[in-house]
């Protein structure tokens, strides 16, 4: 691997590992703030005990997020400054206006609604985390801002002295179509992202309290409505991206020629050339529904976009990883609808009605109860939505190569100038090392937090003043 290779490489590994902390504390700020606002509304002490337990693994998970993202920028700075210098009048404000936001806003009400458990006033204390939930979904929107910036420039001018690139609105910057697209699709993934964390806890614990009960079907519940959601707005976003980047969509169904009701494949065997898989299990018409809207539209292929690239951006390949973008793409859906299918048959099963329908065995009848084995599936609920995430980011930034931003800056013109192999390598040692210590920190601490008692009971008249138990 060259110096090339490594950076994007050690820009991959820095990148995942944060994003596995990002979509659960969007989804556990919301969740402890909807969860407060119903136990002010209900009085009840259930709610009341599931607010300060979420709120325990939203503090851990946020300090978390924070400490990667600190490294991500770092590595940023390291390995891709010739890009940074190109871009930084764009990237610059969103990267400023969300650093405000994620250390300024949310850390602030945050830490507000920690200590200010019976200090504060009960109204005044339930709007600072309403307050930290309204922050992080701002602070995601810009940086998607930002990052669609990448997959669909807009807003910039080309300053003809120094070829580097200004912002000329920042609003048009704010309502990219692909942003427009992204967020709401990010925002339902990660609410599977939060919900595959609670059902687990919920699962796992349930025997302890009957609140955990309650956790594990409202994990559930965010899990298989997330799912859903994320199937809408990606059937969205996907008709975006084959509009800004055909060359996408042709790579995830290694589609080389143009095609008219183009059929999308399931599943495949075989080299992922001209040539069709040995064995394929294809959906006919439904690429060309995912990527157009009809069912007879045209998706141009990987050969004639080649063509045309090298005509419109010179010479060069312009054709990405063809079965990285193929697999992921399927994996990042496979891992979705399993984790709804997970969720589904726990809210079935789990149900306090009972339903006794012919022909299926008894774990599978609604009301039936989950039987043990089942229970220890669900505890490894977390890694269906982690992994759909991940495998939608790889498929995302992998298929826009060869560019950095998308028409006007390659991923080799962006790393940094006289970067060597060894500091690429040394630096992620170095960001393996801190991020496995957080890793292990992070899993310690929330097993710590979940197996825990809840709080004792606190009548809801008391519960906001000073007898309220601090964390």
């Amino acid at each position: 691997m060259d110096v090339l290779d490594l950076t994007r490489l050690q820009f991959a590994v820095v990148t995942i590992y944060h994003y596995l902390f990002v979509p659960l504390s969007i989804s556990l700020s919301a969740v402890a703030a909807g969860l407060h606002l119903t136990w002010m509304r209900t009085g009840s002490e259930r709610f009341l005990n599931l607010t300060k337990l979420v709120g325990k693994l939203l503090i851990v998970t946020f300090a978390v997020g924070v400490v990667t993202g600190l490294v991500q920028e770092f590595q940023f700075g390291l390995g891709w400054s010739a890009f940074a210098k190109f871009y930084g009048d764009v990237f610059g404000p969103t990267l400023a206006i969300e650093g405000m936001l994620a250390f300024f806003l949310e850390a602030t009400f945050l830490a507000l609604w920690y200590f200010g458990w019976g200090r504060l006033p009960r109204k005044l204390h339930a709007a600072t985390i309403v307050v930290v939930a309204v922050g992080t979904l701002l602070s995601a929107y810009i940086i998607l801002a930002a990052n669609s910036f990448m997959q669909n420039p807009v807003a910039y001018a080309l300053d003809p002295e120094t070829g580097r690139a200004h912002l000329t609105s920042f609003g048009e910057l704010l309502t990219n179509e692909v942003v427009l697209a992204a967020f709401p699709h990010t925002m339902a993934g990660a609410a599977m992202a939060g919900g595959g964390l609670l059902l687990a806890i919920g699962v796992w614990r349930i025997a302890a309290d009957g609140a955990f009960r309650t956790l594990a079907r409202l994990g559930a519940w965010l899990m298989l409505i997330g799912g859903a959601m994320t199937a809408i707005t990606g059937d969205h976003l996907g008709k975006v991206m084959t509009a800004v980047q055909p060359m996408k969509m042709a790579a995830a169904e290694a589609l080389y020629e143009t095609t008219t009701g183009a059929p999308f494949s399931v599943f495949a065997i075989g080299k992922l050339g001209h040539e069709k898989p040995f064995l394929t299990v294809e959906i006919p018409h439904l690429l060309s529904f995912l990527g157009t809207g009809s069912f007879d539209g045209t998706v141009q292929g990987i050969d004639d976009l080649q063509a045309q690239y090298a005509a419109q951006y010179g010479p060069g390949s312009y054709v990405p990883m063809i079965p990285v973008a193929f697999w992921t793409f399927r994996l990042m859906i496979g891992a979705g609808v399993a984790g709804m299918a997970l969720a589904a048959y726990y809210l079935w099963a789990s149900s306090n009605r009972r339903w006794k329908l012919p022909l299926l065995p008894a774990f599978l009848q609604m009301g039936a109860g989950v039987p043990g084995w089942v229970k220890r599936i669900l505890l490894l609920s977390p890694l269906l939505p982690a992994a759909a995430n991940t495998f939608g980011w790889v498929f995302t930034e992998t298929a826009r190569q060869p560019w950095l931003a998308f028409g006007i800056s390659k991923v080799s013109d962006g790393i940094s100038p006289g970067l060597t192999s060894a500091e690429v390598i040394a630096s992620l040692a170095g960001f393996t090392l801190i991020y496995g210590f957080l890793a292990i920190a992070w899993y310690k601490l929330v097993l710590h937090l979940s197996r825990k008692p809840l709080a004792p009971e606190i009548p809801a008249e008391t519960a906001d003043a000073e007898s309220v138990p601090a964390y």
